[in-house]
C-alpha cells in the first residue's frame, strides 16, 4: 500500500493548511494512506513513529479556511550531518512511507534536496515553496504563497499607524519579517503608501554600515519638516539586520539552520535611539515609536488567492508523486505544473537554495521608489531645496550637504 507523509518545516504561512488538505483529499481518493508528521523533521530525528497520524477527508475538509498548521512546523535541521539525515530516512522507513511532501521555505527546500538524495528512489521526495518572505527561486510574476495574504494583512496594519502617526505627531519606525529579501517589506509599504521603505537590496556590498541606514531615515524626517509634516511611517526590511555586523545590535541567537534571528536583534529600536538622539543633538524634538512586525502576519486566515492557490498545489504536488514523479519543488505557473528539479534550485557557490532578490533596477522598484518621501540627489542641487532642508535640520547648508552627500555615492540612488 501507498502511504504519502506530509511535513512542514520553517515558519508559518498562511495557506499552509490548505496545502495539507489538497494533499490529504487528493491521496485519500487514490486509495492512498496519509500520515501527518508533526513538527517537521523534530521527532523523525528521534526515529519517534509514534507521533505520526493518519489524515482522513473528514479531518481536513474544511481546513483551508484556517491560519497556521495542523501538523506543527520546526526548524529542527536534519541537514547537519549524514547521521542525521540517515536517522530521517530509517524512521520514514519504519513508518512504511513510500512517497514524502514537504512544505517549507529555503532551508525546508534544501533539507528535502538532501533527503532525496539519500533516500534515493526508496522514497519519493516533492517539495511545496511556501514563505511569506516570497524569496524562493521562481520565475518573478510567481510568489510563494501565504506572501499575498501578508501583504494585505500588513497594508491594514500600516495603514492604521500611519493614521495613529498624523493624529499624535510621530513617526513610526516599523521592522518588517524578510531574512535577505525586501519582497514582503516592500509590497507592505507601497501597499499602504507608507513615507518610505528601506531595504537590503538598495545597498549594494555585502556589509552595511548602520550610520548609512540612520542617514536614510533621518534626511527622510527633516524633507517631512521641511514640508510642514512632522509625522510619517517607515518600514525596514528585516533583511538590512542581516547586512549588518550583529555585534553592532547586540547578542545574536541562532535557529537550527545557523541563521540569525534576525526578529531578536530589534533593528528599530537601535535606528530609533540613533535617529532620536542626532536629531535632539540640534534641538529638534521628534517621538519616534519602533514596532516588529511578521508574527501578527503569518498565521493568518488565508485570503481567496492563497486559497486557491495552495489548494492547487496540494492536488498537483500529490498527483506528480503518485505519477512517478520525484526529486522536485513544484510550482504552478500560467496555471500549469511545472516541477523544478531540486538540483536547479542550488546556488552553485554556496550549495544552498538560491534566494530571490528584489530587482531594485527594474521598473516596478523605480515606481515605488518614486513614490517615496526621502532625501534624492536632486535635493542636494537645488541650492532652494538645500536651504529648506539645512533649517529643517538646524544645519549649515555646507554641514547638511556634508552630512548627506553619503547616501548617494553609496547606493548610487538618485
Amino acid at each position: 500500500m501507498k502511504n504519502l507523509a506530509i511535513l512542514v518545516g520553517g515558519g508559518p504561512a498562511p495557506g499552509i493548511n490548505g496545502v495539507i488538505a489538497a494533499a490529504t483529499i487528493e491521496a485519500r481518493n487514490q486509495g492512498v494512506r496519509v500520515l501527518g508528521v508533526p513538527s517537521g523533521f523534530k521527532y523523525l530525528l528521534l526515529g519517534d513513529t509514534t507521533r505520526a497520524r493518519e489524515l482522513s477527508i473528514a479531518d481536513v475538509s474544511r481546513l483551508h479556511f484556517e491560519g497556521g498548521s495542523i501538523l506543527g512546523t520546526s526548524r529542527e535541521n536534519p541537514t547537519k550531518s549524514p547521521e542525521r539525515l540517515q536517522k530521517v530516512a530509517e524512521t520514514l522507513k519504519a513508518l512504511e512511507v513510500t512517497h514524502l511532501l514537504t512544505i517549507g521555505g529555503d532551508d525546508t527546500a534544501y533539507a528535502a534536496t538532501c533527503l532525496a538524495d539519500v533516500l534515493r528512489r526508496d522514497i519519493a521526495v516533492a517539495h511545496v515553496p511556501k514563505t511569506i518572505d516570497n524569496d524562493v527561486p521562481l520565475p518573478d510574476d510567481v510568489v510563494t504563497f501565504g506572501f499575498t495574504t501578508a501583504v494585505n494583512l500588513g497594508k491594514d496594519l500600516i495603514r492604521n499607524l500611519m493614521v495613529d502617526s498624523e493624529t499624535t505627531e510621530r513617526w513610526f519606525f516599523v521592522s518588517v519579517m524578510g531574512r535577505r529579501a525586501g519582497h514582503l517589506a516592500l509590497g507592505i509599504g507601497s501597499g499602504a503608501g507608507a513615507t518610505l521603505t528601506l531595504i537590503g537590496e538598495e545597498f549594494p556590498g555585502p556589509v552595511l554600515s548602520l550610520q548609512m541606514l540612520v542617514d536614510s531615515l533621518e534626511g527622510a524626517v527633516i524633507k517631512r519638516r521641511a514640508q510642514g509634516r512632522n509625522h510619517g511611517v517607515a518600514i525596514l526590511s528585516e533583511g538590512l539586520a542581516d547586512k549588518l555586523d550583529p555585534a553592532t545590535l547586540g547578542s545574536v541567537e541562532r535557529d537550527g539552520y545557523g541563521n540569525v534571528r534576525l526578529s531578536e536583534l530589534q533593528l528599530g529600536r537601535v535606528l530609533k535611539d540613533r535617529v532620536t538622539e542626532s536629531l535632539r543633538s540640534r534641538g529638534i524634538d521628534v517621538t519616534i515609536v519602533a514596532k516588529d512586525m511578521g508574527y501578527e502576519l503569518r498565521c493568518a486566515p488565508p485570503g481567496g488567492f492563497d486559497i486557491q492557490y495552495t489548494r492547487s498545489l496540494g492536488y498537483w504536488a500529490t498527483r506528480f508523486l503518485l505519477e512517478g514523479g520525484n526529486g522536485a519543488m513544484v510550482t504552478i505557473q500560467g496555471g500549469r505544473l511545472v516541477p523544478v528539479p531540486f538540483r536547479q534550485m542550488l546556488d552553485p557557490e554556496t550549495g544552498k537554495v538560491r534566494v530571490r532578490m528584489v530587482e531594485v533596477d527594474s521598473e516596478a522598484y523605480r515606481v515605488l521608489y518614486a513614490y517615496m518621501i526621502r532625501l534624492r540627489s536632486e535635493d542636494l542641487c537645488d541650492p532652494q531645496q538645500v536651504r529648506r532642508l539645512a533649517e529643517a535640520a538646524r544645519m549649515k547648508e555646507e554641514e547638511f550637504v556634508a552630512r548627506f552627500s553619503g547616501l548617494f555615492a553609496a547606493n548610487g540612488r538618485k
